[in-house]
């Protein structure tokens, strides 16, 4: 993968709110001082080494965490840190799509690596957009892993659920209605409601399959033309426009499949005790009372 400068992409990492006096304070360099003034004390014998220690250690929290250069370095880590971490979780996603989708993501990979290959051939007065290239492109293979893995969700989703049943086990409950007691009828009438509520719940994620499954096609037939045109292209420039369109389509199918997410959970309110009203207490038989004769 592309090397990204640390703080490009620092909002999509979680970067923002860092704790630098804490930092600080677990930086291995600050433990050796601790350490040696520590080990300096009990070889002498005497406290005055643990004092200026102390004396020294407050100066360090006081100064260090304010250093810019300490800053950057701690963010440095954080990113490396984080996309580690990101790296390792696409990686997770990647492994549990089916063989034909990780195909796929290895063509795109095979078409990408042919562009960069076209983009290094250019001159050196154009390796600035390209460095910006390749970090877009590393973006957009990210997206695409992950619209592949929503997709296979949403596809075993589909393929799991019968609407035609579910249908008509609604119609049957509404046509029994009349002929049921009044407590029965309503119970049945909130399964009624969860019923309908799991069709519109089918239609809403086929619905968004059928989008996801477009722009992953899309971004594949993009980047194909891309690669064409930069067979003979000599000026990156005249590709970014592309690449960035295509980098907020990408995006854009990404919140909507974050929405989506929410369906493949019922909510609180239709399993929760409070929609299906409890069960009429049921009364004991009255034993018959022996009797007692004298």
């Amino acid at each position: 993968m592309a090397d990204e400068k640390p703080g490009s992409r620092l909002d999509e990492l979680n970067l923002g709110d860092v704790n630098y006096v804490k930092e600080a304070l677990q930086w291995q360099y600050n433990w050796i001082g601790v350490a040696g003034a520590l080990a300096f004390a009990v070889v002498s014998g005497s406290g005055l080494p643990l004092v200026l220690a102390a004396g020294l250690e407050l100066i360090y929290v006081a100064v260090v965490p304010q250093s810019s250069r300490f800053r950057r370095l701690v963010r440095s880590w954080k990113y490396a840190e984080e996309k580690k971490k990101h790296e390792m979780k696409l990686h997770a996603l990647f492994q549990e799509l089916p063989e034909p989708m990780q195909s796929r993501y290895a063509n795109l990979m095979h078409t990408i690596g042919q562009i960069k290959a076209n983009y290094d051939k250019l001159s050196a007065s154009s390796q600035i957009f390209v460095s910006q290239m390749d970090a877009k492109l590393q973006s957009l293979l990210h997206g695409y892993v992950r619209l592949l893995h929503a997709s296979h969700q949403q596809q075993q989703y589909i393929q799991s659920c019968n609407p035609t049943g579910i249908l008509r086990e609604a119609k049957q409950l509404e046509d029994a209605l009349p002929k049921e007691p009044e407590k029965v009828q309503e119970i049945n009438r909130k399964r009624i409601e969860i019923l309908k509520k799991r069709l519109e719940k089918f239609h809403k994620i086929r619905e968004n399959w059928q989008v996801v499954q477009a722009q992953t096609a899309a971004t594949e037939d993009v980047l194909e033309l891309i690669r064409d045109q930069s067979m003979t292209m000599r000026d990156p420039q005249e590709l970014t426009y592309r690449i960035d369109t295509l980098v907020q389509d990408v995006e854009q199918t990404e919140s909507t499949v974050r929405e989506m997410e929410s369906l493949f959970d019922m909510t609180v309110a239709d399993l929760s005790s409070d929609s299906i009203p409890p069960l009429p207490p049921v009364s004991e038989p009255q034993r018959p009372r022996n009797r007692v004769r004298n």
